[in-house]
C-alpha cells in the first residue's frame, strides 16, 4: 500500500495540527537521544579497545574511510526519512542514523572515559549541549523569526567544515584541528539549530515528524560532538 503525503506546512496548518506536529517532533527526537544513549552505552560495555583502535585508529586512511562511510550513511538515512512511499522506510533512515552516530561517536566517548578518566566530561558536555540546544530552541519558538536565510551560509561553512576535516585526515602528517576550529563548529551548528527549527515551525509539512527529527537530532548530537571535544581539550590541559 503505497504512503501518500498530503498535509499541509505546519505554518499554514492549524493550531491543533501545528502543535501535534512539534510534540511528535520533539518526542522523536527525545525517543532518538534516548535510544543513542542506550545503544552508545551498550557498545561501550561489549566493543574492547582493541576493536575500537582496529578501526579508528589503525591509520589516517582508515579514519578517512570511517568517516566517509558515515558520511553516506548520513545521506541514506536522510534520504529513507524524507520518503513518501513508506513511513518503515522514514523510520528505518531515522534507526540508520543513530546506528550511524553511535558507531562514530565510539573512539571520542572510550577516550573521554578511559583515557582521560574523568567521569564528569561526558554529563557536563550533555548539559551543555541541552542547554545550547534548548536556548536556540526557545528563541526560534519565542520570536517565530524565520531563518531560511541561513541557508547558503550554512550550506558553505558546512562545505568549508567538511573540507578542513578531509585535509586534516589526507595530509601526510596532518594537522590539529584545535580549539579554534572546535569553537567554530559550535558555532555554525548553533546556526544549523536556528534554521533546522524554523524550518520546523515554518516550512515542513506535519507529516514529516520523522525528517524532523533526524534532522535535529544530527545537529544536537554533532553540537556534543564539539562540545565534548572542547572540554576533553580543557580537562587534558589540566
Amino acid at each position: 500500500m503505497q504512503y501518500e503525503m498530503e498535509s499541509p506546512f505546519a505554518a499554514q496548518a492549524t493550531q491543533e495540527a501545528r502543535a501535534a506536529f512539534i510534540r511528535r517532533v520533539y518526542g522523536h527526537l527525545a525517543g532518538s537521544l534516548l535510544a543513542f544513549v542506550a545503544l552508545e552505552w551498550f557498545l561501550l560495555k561489549t566493543v574492547t579497545p582493541e576493536a575500537i583502535f582496529s578501526v579508528f585508529g589503525s591509520s589516517r586512511l582508515s579514519l578517512l574511510a570511517v568517516f566517509l562511510a558515515f558520511w553516506a550513511a548520513s545521506w541514506i538515512a536522510q534520504v529513507w526519512a524524507r520518503s513518501e512511499t513508506s513511513v518503515a522506510v522514514q523510520y528505518a533512515g531515522l534507526a540508520l542514523y543513530i546506528v550511524a552516530e553511535a558507531v562514530i561517536f565510539l573512539p571520542l566517548l572510550f577516550i573521554a572515559t578511559s583515557v582521560l578518566r574523568d567521569p564528569t566530561l561526558i554529563p557536563k558536555a550533555g548539559v551543555l549541549t541541552m542547554a545550547v540546544f534548548g536556548g536556540l530552541t526557545m528563541s526560534v519558538f519565542v520570536t517565530r523569526k524565520d531563518y531560511s536565510f541561513l541557508g547558503p551560509v550554512l550550506c558553505v561553512g558546512g562545505w568549508i567544515a567538511f573540507g578542513v576535516i578531509v585535509a586534516a585526515l589526507l595530509i601526510p602528517g596532518g594537522f590539529s584541528l584545535g580549539l579554534f576550529f572546535s569553537f567554530a563548529m559550535v558555532a555554525l551548528i548553533s546556526g544549523y539549530i536556528l534554521y533546522e527549527t524554523s524550518a520546523v515551525l515554518l516550512h515542513m509539512r506535519t507529516d514529516q515528524h520523522v525528517a524532523a527529527a533526524l534532522m535535529l537530532f544530527s545537529s544536537v548530537a554533532t553540537l556534543f560532538w564539539w562540545i565534548l571535544r572542547i572540554l576533553m581539550a580543557f580537562s587534558d590541559r589540566s
